[in-house]
């Protein structure tokens, strides 16, 4: 119970540094309830996530109407694939913290090999979904796509990583 609570703060820290305080809310017990569950952490985080990512997507591309049309639904599917990959990430943290103070060699190996993990994964979901961008848009438009998607990624996981602590 203990570590489920540091895990729901660690991540209510997160979202309410890195995104504003609407995830924070939502995954914030209240006094008469029970702690919400991993799920319900990382379904509020996600929704977090995809909403800036999607305004800040938005405030960045000069879409016409049809690109628009083209664009929003193929990049939907993008964040679906992220999801996967994020939410194991905070399921990684989550393991991370209940773990944290019995820490054997094995777990920190295998806390820091799941980081190297994930970002070749997501890599080549980048090289992956940029092929796909430039089907619906124009190169250069496709590419911002991507280079906006990983400015937000490399801030929300410089985020992320502040919050763990270092293993000892």
């Amino acid at each position: 119970m203990r570590n489920t609570f540091a895990f729901v703060t660690l991540v209510g820290l997160l979202c309410a540094s890195a995104f504003g305080s609407t995830a924070a809310q939502q995954v914030k017990p209240a006094a008469a309830t029970s702690a919400p569950s991993v799920e319900e952490v990382l379904k509020a985080v996600r929704a977090d996530l995809q909403g800036e990512r999607a305004d800040i997507m938005a405030k960045n591309l000069t879409l016409t109407g049809e690109q628009a049309a083209k664009f929003w639904p193929v990049f939907n599917q993008y964040q679906t694939e992220q999801n996967a990959i994020m939410d194991e990430q905070l399921k990684g943290i989550q393991k991370f913290v209940d773990s944290y103070q019995t820490l054997d060699d094995a777990g920190a190996l295998a806390l820091i090999t799941a980081h190297f993990d994930r970002d070749t994964r997501m890599a080549a979901l980048r090289q992956k979904w940029l092929g796909e961008f430039q089907k619906v848009l124009p190169t250069k438009l496709a590419v911002r796509v991507m280079q906006i998607d990983r400015r937000l990624s490399l801030a929300h996981q410089i985020e992320f990583a502040s919050r763990i602590p270092l293993t000892h």
